[in-house]
């Protein structure tokens, strides 16, 4: 058989002599859905690893189940630690996915007996938001108040406190989807078992922001004050929000004004990072790098959050050269970038339709070693495949593959479709099969246009071969949900 007709090979893994979170991710998934011993041996020499691999299958849309059956095998072992925040990372895997999604209560209630310091209010928030995201709103407050009730027994059988914290979990879960009215009704119908606080109250106020309330936020805050709720930082940085959000800058720089008249409530990096963005919200760019320069003023020092939002000022205003030195600036002082800085500036450059910008600050990225985020990676293969470079985007798929990030199922829609249109069929059939090698399932859209393209140019031998990986890979997905389960 003539070497072009071969099928790919899957792709090595790299050796593991110091391990590192992207080699871990390979290792998984490429045994996928096992778990392979060399991993089970390298991980007790290196927990803290453990949290970092789940973020990293998190935001590289990586099936969950590699992630829970590894998981399962964590728990068993004998003096393994198993972090605390590796949990909530978990957790909000399953969450992603409806066929996984119900395996996470259960889980939790396995742990009381053995791992009871894994039971933590960051992973009540994430089972709190799956019983909301999971039917309609009737029945998901019937199931997140459910939800609630049982946790309060799976801690009270693992000797862990349940309290106001975990109250504010609840309301939160409901305030941010704007669901304020029924977050009220369960403060009344828990705040004599549990005392609220002052973010009780902050979280209150935060859903009215969220339903987009901004005068029942003002008549809420008010009669909460008459009441003896005394505000603090976050509770002006949730009213700015609010008002940056309705274009009410102005009111929201009276806010500031206001706290710098109070002793105890001095204004905090995250209340100038709300108003930079407001101000990149009204296009003040002026004004928002007038915010930036105070913050030293006021003995607060900017992060990586406050760069963007400046950035961001910068792009909304379409000064883009402006928000090319604010990114500059970072590297130079050490803040670093993430994807938030990488996609502010696609999105400026793509809105003026520069794509030489765009490609300045891609090189940038892929140089760093940075993995985007779902929206950058979808966002650039538009970019690539729209503009008859699908060749870029093929470039952008062999990067975050090579740093064993799974792109997102859309993003191999549009890959195949700009490769194929462009007679790199054989390119599109690669990349299709890796995905499958990975053991996710790309869509029906991405099938079908790879099946007519390959039809076109008579090989039908791939055109074969393509629809037996597909029903495969469905018939692995229900197998394995019943062994999950």
């Amino acid at each position: 058989m003539p070497l072009h007709l071969l099928p790919p090979p899957r792709r090595p893994v790299p050796p593991l002599l110091t391990p590192t979170v992207p080699h871990l991710a390979r290792l998984l998934l490429s045994h996928a859905p096992t778990t392979p011993p060399l991993l089970l041996a390298l991980l007790p020499s290196c927990p803290d690893l453990l949290t970092p691999l789940l973020s990293y299958l998190l935001l590289s849309h990586s099936p969950p189940l590699p992630a829970l059956t590894l998981y399962r095998r964590l728990l068993t072992l004998r003096n393994f630690p198993v972090p605390e925040s590796s949990l909530p990372v978990l957790l909000r895997l399953l969450a992603r996915s409806r066929r996984y999604a119900h395996l996470s209560f259960p889980l939790l209630e396995s742990l009381p007996s053995t791992h009871p310091h894994l039971l933590s209010t960051p992973a009540l928030a994430v089972l709190l938001s799956t019983a909301l995201g999971s039917s309609g709103p009737g029945a998901s407050f019937d199931a997140a108040v459910t939800c609630f009730d049982s946790a309060a027994g799976v801690w009270a059988r693992a000797g862990r406190a349940f309290g106001g914290a975990e109250l504010n979990a609840l309301l939160r879960a409901f305030c941010a989807r704007g669901r304020v009215a029924e977050a009220r009704a369960l403060f009344h119908r828990y705040c004599n078992a549990y005392p609220p606080d002052t973010r009780t109250f902050n979280t209150l106020l935060l859903g009215f922001k969220e339903a987009g309330h901004a005068q029942a936020l003002d008549l809420f805050y008010h009669d909460a004050v008459l009441r003896g709720f005394v505000p603090d930082a976050v509770s002006y940085c949730v009213r700015m929000d609010a008002y940056c959000k309705k274009g009410r800058f102005l009111d929201a720089l009276q806010l500031l004004d206001e706290m710098r008249t109070k002793e105890n409530c001095k204004p905090t990096l995250q209340v100038f990072t709300t108003l930079i963005y407001g101000a990149g919200i009204v296009r003040d760019a002026v004004r928002a790098r007038q915010l930036f320069d105070e913050m030293e003023e006021w003995g607060v020092t900017p992060d990586r959050g406050a760069h963007n939002a400046l950035m961001g000022a910068y792009v909304r205003a379409r000064d883009l050269q402006s928000a090319m030195a604010v990114m500059e600036a970072m590297e130079r002082k050490r803040v670093g970038l993430d994807d938030v800085s990488y996609n502010t500036m696609f999105c400026g450059f793509q809105r003026v339709g520069d794509l030489e910008g765009i490609w300045r600050v891609y090189t940038k990225m892929v140089g760093s070693g940075a993995m985007p985020r779902t929206r950058t990676t979808m966002l650039l293969m538009k970019v690539f495949c729209e503009n008859g470079r699908p060749d870029l985007g093929l470039e952008l798929w062999g990067y975050l593959m090579g740093k064993g990030c799974l792109p997102h199922r859309h993003a191999l829609d549009v890959l195949v479709t700009g490769l194929c249109c462009r007679g790199a069929v054989l390119e599109a059939y690669r990349c299709f099969r890796e995905m499958i090698d990975m053991g996710m399932a790309p869509t029906e859209r991405a099938f079908r246009i790879l099946e007519g393209f390959l039809r076109r140019a008579r090989a039908f031998g791939k055109v074969e071969e393509i629809c037996q990986m597909m029903k495969a890979i469905q018939l692995d997905a229900q197998q394995t949900e019943e062994v999950a389960v």
